[in-house]
């Protein structure tokens, strides 16, 4: 089959149009909420190595390592 006699076939046939269950600007309103909150959860373990460094600096002495990380 030709592209054009593909064209004409899919100009005849009808086709169903489903209606979105939510207005479309809503899709981008909740994937925009679902990005800050993954960013906030991702902000909220800044730093956490530095809070423990006690406990780095005691596990770095007892198990002979040199380096610390």
């Amino acid at each position: 089959m030709s592209f054009a006699a593909t064209i004409a076939a899919a100009e005849g046939a009808s086709h169903a149009v489903t209606e979105l269950p939510i207005p479309a600007p809503a899709y981008g309103v909740i994937v925009f909420t679902i990005f800050l909150v993954s960013a906030l959860v991702t902000f909220s373990f800044r730093d956490v190595a530095n809070r423990h460094a006690e406990k780095a600096a005691a596990y770095a002495r007892e198990h002979g390592e040199a380096q610390q990380h």
